[in-house]
């Protein structure tokens, strides 16, 4: 696989209310979210250093972001890499 890692495995944790980031089966990085008022808020982001800079984050957000669209819930970015990826037109649906 591209940027080094044999495996980058993005998963989604409901009863954790988190993203989980897996990189060569090694726990890599977290988004978590609270549920309130039929919304989920986005307060945490984090990579482990040693996967820095390898858009790892960045997909965390995303399978949040998918996974809200299917259940039709609205997202409120409070963690400041979640307002900047979801910034973006592409995510005005989704972001209130």
């Amino acid at each position: 696989m591209e940027r080094g890692f044999n495996e980058i495995e993005i998963i989604f944790a409901e009863d954790e209310c988190s993203s989980l980031a897996y990189v060569d089966k090694k726990a890599a990085g977290e988004c978590q979210y609270q549920e309130k008022d039929d919304k989920w808020y986005i307060i945490h982001t984090g990579v482990r250093e040693e996967f820095g800079g390898h858009g790892i984050a960045k997909l965390l957000v995303l399978k949040i972001v998918e996974e809200a669209r299917k259940r039709g819930i609205k997202i409120v970015p409070i963690c400041s890499y979640a307002q900047k990826v979801l910034s973006k037109d592409e995510y005005k649906d989704i972001v209130e």
